[in-house]
């Protein structure tokens, strides 16, 4: 198999794995749950391109058009990470937030009909720039251990 692609998912994987440690420092409570979920320390988008990026590079050279690749992709998915997925967490947050507010003043207005949302809203989905740059320097130990073992 492609050492590049089983290195990224191993640091994808890593990265999600960690997930529950950080998450347990962070609330006091022990969950799988971060395994499964966006969001969260470290970012496993982060780790997955950086981990490739810079497995190509220590194999292929920083001047190759491989690694120019890998690194311009990466970068994109990282701001994508903390840029626009990141705030449409904090407005998912925020229409969560105005379905209970209306919830409680409709028990007050009986003519104003409320439906409440069966499910509310996702709300972790990007990251904050730690969690990425978290990601990002799990991903590059690992791109470069990864090229080290096979070399």
């Amino acid at each position: 198999m492609n050492r590049g692609i089983v290195t990224a998912l191993s640091a994808i994987g890593i990265a999600q794995g960690l997930k529950v440690f950080t998450h347990q420092r962070k609330t006091g409570n022990w969950s799988w749950k971060p395994i499964f979920q966006t969001g969260g320390m470290p970012s496993s988008h982060s780790a997955g391109v950086s981990s490739l990026a810079s497995y190509i590079a220590a194999n292929k050279g920083t001047t190759s058009i491989d690694t120019a690749l890998a690194v311009v992709f990466g970068a994109i998915v990282m701001y994508d990470a903390q840029g626009i997925r990141r705030h449409t967490g904090e407005i998912a947050e925020l229409v969560n937030d105005i379905d209970e507010d209306i919830e409680v003043i409709s028990d007050d207005f009986p003519s104003l009909r409320h439906e409440k949302q069966e499910e509310e809203l996702k709300e972790l989905l990007g990251h904050q720039p730690a969690e990425v740059a978290g990601g990002a320097v799990l991903g590059i130990l690992l791109g470069v251990i990864s090229a080290g073992l096979e070399n």
